[in-house]
């Protein structure tokens, strides 16, 4: 296996570790909230996005 390859695997591993942590947190974070922070958070995405939820 050349370097090349092996800096490519290196790179691929690392964002899956990322992206698993990142995901990770967002599960952990929102099991804690309470459910009402949770929906005003959504809430205040879509205003900010223009999508209409009313």
């Amino acid at each position: 296996m050349n370097m090349i390859q092996t800096q490519v695997r290196s790179s691929v591993a690392l964002q899956a570790v990322f992206v698993a942590l990142v995901g990770l947190t967002l599960v952990f974070a929102s099991g804690f909230a309470q459910s009402q922070t949770l929906h005003d958070a959504a809430h205040d995405m879509r205003h900010s996005t223009g999508f209409p939820c009313h």
